[in-house]
């Protein structure tokens, strides 16, 4: 009988551990399942609510660097995870560079699979009021990942400016002021190859036809506009402006166009031009050279460029800053007018002292 009760305490005994055996297994899988739940599906990204934050992972960066990058901008909360599904997806050997937007509660699982479809978002590029290459370079180098010494390089290339049709003097026509969308880690060549078809898609048969009724290239109109757009600040005023431009070179006379002397001089905060500016030995110098200098002087706008290709047609040959300086001008046909309004406007420079 004794044998018998203790074989069965035995056998209740086994029971009892497999029991707590079984149910200690279940708990830690349990744990172990909500830990792997957690470190896949658990919101890890550092993002306020209603906002986004980027991620840029430059060129040639390799599954490290992107943890260090990651590390260095906080961008997610805990690290460690990251790394254990990243590796667990293979994501080290799909690194794509690119400007990644991180929305707010994303999880591992969801930022690894935007990073390894290389989904990327584009970046708005913006550029205006430039007038020359280094400048463009610097704005531009600001919004993408190409640095300016690198795009400098490739304005100022000599084979890839003749490789598009171009001068030195007159590469800058290729970039015509807008707002572009553009994947951030282009470089510095492939914003030149989207910039050139950029160019071409803006030179529609319209705007080619007007331009050869001017008797006028593409580059010829860009650089008319660049000097209509130095000369005034206002777009209702374009028009009339190179209107007074097209009317000097069909009588073949002086451009005599002050913004030519600055920029050859390299000084456009000039406000006052001089006899001794207007001797500048330079090809720039349109009071010396008949018709339009070698290239533009600056970059110019669309509104300047479309003010050329529909400019005014009038019988003004002169024009001069009004000496109220609201910015707007006085325009005349001859000369003896003129005069009398550059009079004006140089007493009302020296009322405000203005020698230079």
């Amino acid at each position: 009988m004794y044998y018998v009760y203790k074989k069965g305490m035995k056998k209740r005994l086994f029971y009892k551990v497999i029991g707590l055996f079984l149910l200690a297994l279940i708990a830690g899988i349990s744990v172990f399942s909500v830990n792997i739940y957690h470190r896949i599906y658990k919101s890890n990204v550092l993002v306020p609510d209603s906002t986004v934050k980027y991620l840029y992972i430059p060129a040639g960066s390799e599954f490290d660097d992107v943890v260090d990058i990651i590390r260095e901008n906080e961008i997610v909360e805990n690290v460690s995870s990251f790394i254990w599904l990243a590796e667990n997806k293979n994501y080290p050997n799909h690194v794509y560079p690119g400007r990644y937007a991180l929305q707010h509660e994303m999880n591992n699982n969801e930022i690894i699979n935007l990073l390894r479809s290389g989904y990327q978002e584009p970046v708005k590029v913006i550029f205006n009021s430039i007038r020359t290459k280094e400048q463009l370079a610097g704005r531009i180098a600001k919004q993408i990942e190409a640095d300016s010494l690198s795009l400098v390089k490739v304005f100022n290339n000599d084979s890839i400016i003749k490789e598009y049709g171009f001068k030195p003097e007159t590469f800058t026509c290729i970039f015509i002021p807008n707002t572009y969308e553009f994947w951030w880690n282009t470089t510095a060549i492939g914003f030149v190859q989207r910039m050139y078809k950029e160019y071409n898609r803006f030179w529609t048969e319209q705007r080619l036809a007007k331009a050869k009724a001017l008797n006028l290239t593409p580059e010829d109109v860009i650089t008319l506009a660049s000097i209509v757009d130095e000369e005034t600040l206002f777009n209702d005023e374009m028009q009339k402006v190179a209107g007074v431009y097209i009317n000097r070179l069909r009588k073949r006379m002086h451009l005599q166009a002050d913004p030519t002397l600055k920029f050859a001089l390299g000084d456009f905060a000039i406000k006052r031009v001089l006899t001794v500016h207007k001797q500048i030995d330079s090809p720039y110098n349109t009071y010396k050279h008949y018709g339009l200098p070698p290239g533009p002087i600056s970059i110019p706008s669309i509104a300047a460029i479309d003010a050329v290709l529909n400019y005014e047609q009038h019988n003004y040959l002169y024009f001069c800053a009004k000496p109220a300086f609201s910015g707007y001008h006085n325009f005349s046909k001859t000369l003896s007018q003129h005069n009398i309004n550059a009079r004006r406007y140089q007493q009302a420079l020296n009322k405000e002292k203005i020698w230079r």
